[in-house]
């Protein structure tokens, strides 16, 4: 059995061999391996027009949006942390692949669903888990790489600031004391 599909617009239909579907799976298999979130979306009626936004809104997040059979994304998927996601594989599906921050897919793929109600998600996948379609919402208000290092680093400062001021405040004390009576003296 043949896919076929066209490789550019005003070009003929070329079916895929086995040698070609061996390359697509190698290199869906690539980016599932480096990959640190994915979320699988339901394209049924969504025009190229709609899917082409899609794409561009992706790029610019460093998500690898893929349109494959699911045959071969089922292959590509085995031995990595998307695994859990082979049973749902039916119907024609969107795959969202985020490659540096697992929140950028679901947060493009979740706001562009609001926008088009024809792309529906399916399944949504982070760690090796599997996770229901409703917390893509969850997924997307994960922090970004630098929020989180914010985070971090806000949190492990804090400590030390409180520290440096329990330090200060017995100084910071006696100098206002010695000013008052200071003032008091030239008052007096």
């Amino acid at each position: 059995m043949f896919l076929v599909v066209q490789l550019n617009p005003g070009e003929g239909l070329v079916a895929l061999n086995l040698e070609s579907k061996k390359v697509i799976v190698d290199q869906v298999g690539t980016t599932a391996s480096n990959a640190l979130s994915l979320v699988v979306a339901d394209a049924r009626g969504v025009n190229v027009t709609d899917m082409t936004s899609l794409r561009e809104k992706a790029r610019e997040q460093n998500i690898d949006i893929r349109v494959i059979r699911n045959t071969l994304a089922r292959r590509a998927v085995e031995g990595t942390d998307f695994a859990c996601m082979q049973e749902g594989m039916t119907g024609p599906l969107v795959f969202g692949f985020s490659m540096e921050d697992p929140g950028a897919v679901a947060r493009v793929m979740g706001e562009f669903s609001k926008e088009n109600e024809k792309l529906e998600v399916k399944m949504v996948s982070l760690g090796g888990k599997l996770l229901p379609a409703t917390d893509i919402t969850r997924l997307a208000k994960m922090p970004t790489k630098d929020q989180a290092i914010g985070i971090l680093m806000g949190t492990m400062k804090a400590p030390i600031e409180k520290l440096v001021r329990t330090l200060v405040a017995p100084t910071s004390k006696m100098v206002r004391t010695l000013a008052a009576v200071r003032d008091a003296k030239e008052a007096a």
